[in-house]
C-alpha cells in the first residue's frame, strides 16, 4: 500500500500504557456460595457473614463485587492503572499505519454520505493492550479487533495483527487495512440503523436463526470494506499490485469453516457467525469491484 506521508486521523485513542485488572473470575460463584455458608453457619452465623462482608466492600468501594459473590445482585469490576509506554519503532510504525487507513475510510465514507445528503460521524479506534474497558463491556484481546456499537468505538490490541501473520497466514499491510475496514463497515451499519435492527431482530429468533442473521451482517461489512478499497484504489491510488489478494486471504483466513477445520476438524454450519471463507471473499470482492454501497444488500433475501 502506497500509505506513507498520508494524512492521519485524528480519531486515535490510545490505551496502550493502561492496564486493567480484575476481569472476571467470578461468574456464576456467588450462586454456589450463600447455600454452602449456610449448611455450615446457620441463619445467624451467614447473616453476620453478610453485614461483615457488605461493611467491607462499602470501606473498600468493592461493594460490587461483594453483593455478586454473595449472589445478592452487582457485578464484577475492574481497576484501571496506567505504566510506561515500551513502544519499539515497528511498533510505532503499525500507530501511525493504523491511523492513516482510518483516515482514508473516513474520506471514503464521508464522500458517500455527503452524496447522500448526510453526514458522515466518525468512529474513535482505540488502541489497547490484553484487556479493555468498553460500554460493551470488559474484553481480553483474544477476542480479536471488535466495534462497540454503544459508544461508536472500534477496539484494536496491535498484537492482531501478528496473528493474522503467523497464526492465519495472511501478512501483508493490505490484510491489516482489511480488518480496520471491516470493522469501521460495521460503525456504517450502526449510522444506518442496521445494526439495531438486526439486534433486535436477534432476540426473537432461534440460536441457528441468530447465527444465520450474525453472518449476514458480517458479510455486508465485509462488502462495505470492499467499497473502502474501491474508492482508495480509484481516488487516492492507495493499493498496489497484490493488494487485494492480500486482503482476500485474510477474509479467507477467519472464515468460520477454516476457523473450525482448524480448531476441531470438522464444520458446522449452524455455528457460524462470520460467514465462509467463500462467502467472505465474494462478499469483499462485491464491494470493491462495484463500490456501490446499494449492491452490498446481504438481507435480500429477508
Amino acid at each position: 500500500m502506497r500509505w506513507k506521508g498520508r494524512p492521519k486521523s485524528s480519531n486515535i485513542e490510545d490505551r496502550r500504557s493502561m492496564r486493567t485488572s480484575g476481569v472476571g473470575g467470578l461468574a456464576g460463584g456467588g450462586l454456589r456460595l450463600l447455600p454452602m455458608v449456610f449448611r455450615f453457619l446457620g441463619f445467624k452465623g451467614t447473616l453476620l457473614l453478610i453485614v461483615g462482608v457488605l461493611a467491607y466492600g462499602l470501606f473498600t468501594g468493592t461493594l460490587g463485587n461483594m453483593l455478586y459473590v454473595l449472589g445478592l445482585g452487582g457485578s464484577p469490576s475492574s481497576s484501571v492503572s496506567t505504566t510506561s509506554l515500551n513502544e519499539s519503532p515497528e511498533e510505532k510504525e503499525l500507530v501511525e499505519f493504523v491511523s492513516v487507513v482510518l483516515a482514508d475510510t473516513e474520506q471514503t465514507w464521508s464522500n458517500i454520505f455527503n452524496e447522500n445528503g448526510e453526514s458522515y460521524q466518525e468512529p474513535r479506534l482505540v488502541l489497547f493492550r490484553g484487556v479493555v474497558r468498553s460500554a460493551c463491556g470488559t474484553a481480553q484481546s483474544a477476542i480479536g479487533p471488535f466495534y462497540c456499537p454503544s459508544d461508536q468505538q472500534i477496539y484494536l490490541d496491535l498484537d492482531f495483527f501478528d496473528q493474522l501473520s503467523n497464526r492465519f497466514k495472511a501478512p501483508g499491510d493490505f490484510a491489516q487495512a482489511y480488518v480496520i475496514a471491516h470493522e469501521v463497515g460495521h460503525h456504517i451499519q450502526t449510522l444506518m440503523g442496521i445494526s439495531g435492527k438486526v439486534h433486535a431482530a436477534r432476540s426473537k429468533l432461534s440460536e441457528i436463526e441468530a447465527n444465520q442473521l450474525s453472518v449476514k451482517q458480517e458479510l455486508q461489512a465485509d462488502c462495505f470494506a470492499g467499497i473502502w478499497a474501491n474508492h482508495a484504489n480509484d481516488q487516492r491510488q492507495l493499493l498496489e499490485t497484490g493488494d487485494i489478494d492480500e486482503g482476500l486471504r485474510a477474509a479467507s483466513a477467519i472464515g468460520d469453516d477454516t476457523l473450525q477445520k482448524q480448531s476441531q476438524g470438522y464444520v458446522s454450519p449452524d455455528s457460524f457467525t462470520h460467514g465462509s471463507s467463500d462467502q467472505r471473499m465474494q462478499w469483499f470482492t462485491t464491494g470493491f469491484e462495484t463500490g456501490d454501497i446499494a449492491r452490498c444488500n446481504t438481507f435480500a433475501n429477508d
